[in-house]
């Protein structure tokens, strides 16, 4: 299963994408969006990131090994707008 959630702030938008997988383990949290790593490609979450940051938006991974992956990204206020 996948999960999106979302909190806006005075400052930016927080979404968060969880799934119920298995995790990135801790020592590997830090590769995961380097060019080449992965089991395929290694394009998708560099990709993912280069894109994201050219708009000044954030992407990190805080889930907890053995719980799924929890990814967060983290939008500018200046980046997104709420319509009431």
């Amino acid at each position: 299963h996948i999960r999106v959630l979302y909190a806006i702030t005075d400052k930016e938008l927080h979404i968060t994408v969880n799934d119920d997988g298995v995790g990135i383990p801790s020592g590997e949290k830090e590769y995961i969006f380097e060019r080449g790593y992965g089991k395929n490609t290694g394009w998708g979450l560099f990709l993912s990131k280069e894109i994201l940051e050219i708009t000044g938006i954030t992407i990190r991974e805080i889930g907890t090994p053995g719980e799924g992956a929890v990814f967060e990204i983290i939008v500018p206020k200046t980046g997104f707008r709420k319509e009431d």
